[in-house]
């Protein structure tokens, strides 16, 4: 085993057992799935050149590549059962693309792959291919074709997401399964690579704008809204993860049942969905910042839904009350089928809840593009956030979200927003900001300082938001009173940062560590001028504010 796909990754690499918990057999399946869904995507491009274009498969390919993300999928016999299904369909397609006198023969071996007979001969198989990149290039190619694989993976679970609410892009099914055949092709040099990584950005920020229409248009447009971090006694469900419609379809299914439906991590900003807030029972976040910086998810008195990934484990203890959806599975956990949570409701009904009420204050949320942008009666919020930085009422913005994780060296983002000056405000998004998100920050002429944009796909809101401030001010975004902290953990961080490098962001400081799978030289030619690690708050707010 080898694994350095996250922030949290062990000495270079994890080797024997991941910070995330997998095991060796798990990291061999992942890379055996990775393997063979690429000898899947060679098929893939070759029929769109004979106008074969297979919508199922190119959903199960965007599942498949997610489902090897960071926890994701810890369970042997689903990752069997989707490398055997992969290598089904690319046997079906092949069958399709000689009917139409297309190519099906390559050099890349993944294409005539087949899975040993069981699990235990899949791991050896997986053992022996390792993370499928090609093996026999310099450290820097490898390097920037690990980037971009991880990149990929990222942009995936945000294409599925968006996919599940019916917004789909065929030019970017086409992009991430290009860019995993493209891993064997040896006449591709650095400057290739380079742009291929890049374009991998260019492609999430497609599936993140997608992934936005879906949200927007089937839930409404986020609006500023208090979310009580207190608990009302009853019984209770927590809801954590990403997965928008997961949290729906529930709230659907218990109304009336006397449960009240709690949200953790990146579902906080769903509160702020009109379409949500309907629901008198959906009652408020559990966590309070400490709490949401936990390894393990604190117990809770009701039952705990998982839906896609979470930086959260689930305790030892608790693995009994822990149910999953979509394509999330851990061993020991209780995975709803068909969008049937009727064992998740009874769950409920027979843990205790809670027994009293506790009032802990609200935290505010909604402060998405729609929100920024949209008219008033007395003029826009961008009109106002305009003046107030040409009067200099407001002297900066600092961006500051990304991943959490447990690994030492992020209450540095708490103290960074704790020391920023009282005359700028401060963006927040994704699970990083549970390092600070119940702070009261106070307000800037009725702004409030902190402004919570919502998941980490709504990078793509606040790309939207920088993109017109800057139109406003008549500057490029890099002329903006901007600066971007970012902490990072898994691959949708990764395939965030591609976007941004992408689109020209420039001076962001990332942490809590650099990314060990990119080389001095690959580091350089991706990142120079565009990313830097940060350094201690006071350093780096002095830096930003040019003092």
């Amino acid at each position: 085993m080898f694994c350095n796909q996250c922030e949290q990754t062990a000495k270079g690499g994890c080797t024997e057992i991941g910070v995330c918990g997998k095991n060796k057999d798990v990291a061999a399946l992942q890379d055996l799935l990775t393997y063979a869904l690429r000898g899947l995507c060679h098929l893939t491009v070759a029929g769109r050149s004979v106008e074969i274009n297979d919508a199922d498969i190119n959903r199960f390919s965007l599942q498949a590549i997610f489902s090897t993300l960071t926890n994701v999928n810890f369970d042997p016999t689903r990752l069997e059962t989707l490398i055997r299904k992969t290598v089904e369909k690319r046997e079906i397609l092949k069958s399709k693309i000689t009917s139409a006198g297309g190519n099906t023969s390559f050099d890349d071996p993944a294409t005539t792959f087949q899975p040993a007979k069981d699990i235990a001969g899949l791991v050896e198989q997986g053992e022996k291919i390792g993370l499928p990149i090609d093996w026999d290039r310099d450290e820097d190619v490898k390097s920037l074709q690990e980037i971009t694989l991880y990149g990929i993976r990222g942009a995936a679970a945000y294409a599925d997401h968006a996919a599940i609410l019916g917004q789909e892009d065929d030019a970017v099914y086409a992009s991430l399964q290009k860019k995993l055949t493209q891993m064997t092709d040896k006449s591709l040099g650095l400057q290739d690579w380079l742009e291929i990584a890049l374009d991998t950005g260019k492609t999430n920020f497609r599936a993140m704008e997608l992934l936005d229409a879906g949200n927007t248009g089937h839930f409404g447009h986020p609006e500023p809204s208090p979310v009580s971090l207190g608990h009302k006694a009853g019984k209770a469900i927590l809801v954590t993860g990403h997965d928008i419609k997961d949290l729906e379809d529930l709230l659907k299914q218990t109304e009336g049942k006397g449960i009240n439906i709690y949200t953790h991590g990146e579902m906080l900003p769903c509160h702020a969905y009109p379409e949500l807030k309907k629901y008198p029972h959906l009652a408020g976040h559990f966590g309070t910042a400490w709490q949401n910086q936990q390894k393990e998810l604190p117990a809770f008195p009701g039952p705990v839904l998982f839906t896609t990934n979470c930086i959260q484990k689930p305790a030892s203890s608790y693995i009994n009350n822990v149910f999953t959806t979509g394509l999330v599975a851990w061993p020991g956990t209780t995975h709803v089928k068909n969008g049937d949570f009727g064992p998740v409701i009874e769950k409920a009904l027979q843990m205790p809840g809670y027994t009293d009420d506790k009032d802990a204050g609200p935290v505010w949320v909604g402060y998405a593009r729609n929100t920024v942008l949209q008219q008033h009666p007395m003029g826009s919020v961008i009109d106002l956030l305009v003046d107030y930085l040409k009067s200099k009422t407001i002297r900066h913005f600092f961006l500051v979200g990304g991943c959490d994780g447990a690994k030492s060296g992020r209450n540095y983002y708490t103290d960074f927003v704790e020391k920023t000056p009282d005359d700028t405000a401060i963006l927040t998004l994704a699970c990083g900001k549970f390092r600070f998100f119940d702070r009261d920050l106070g307000a800037i002429g009725g702004v409030p300082r902190l402004l919570d944009v919502g998941q980490c796909n709504d990078a793509y809101s606040a790309m939207v938001v920088a993109n017109a401030l800057a139109e406003a001010l008549e500057v490029g975004i890099n002329d903006l009173p901007l600066s971007l902290i970012l902490s990072w953990y898994e691959q949708k961080a990764v395939a965030i940062l591609l976007t941004l490098i992408h689109w020209g962001f420039k001076d962001i400081r990332l942490g809590p560590t650099m990314p060990v799978f990119l080389t001095p030289n690959a580091h350089k030619v991706l990142f120079e001028n565009f990313i830097k690690p940060i350094s201690t708050p006071e350093e780096d707010i002095a830096a930003c504010l040019g003092s």
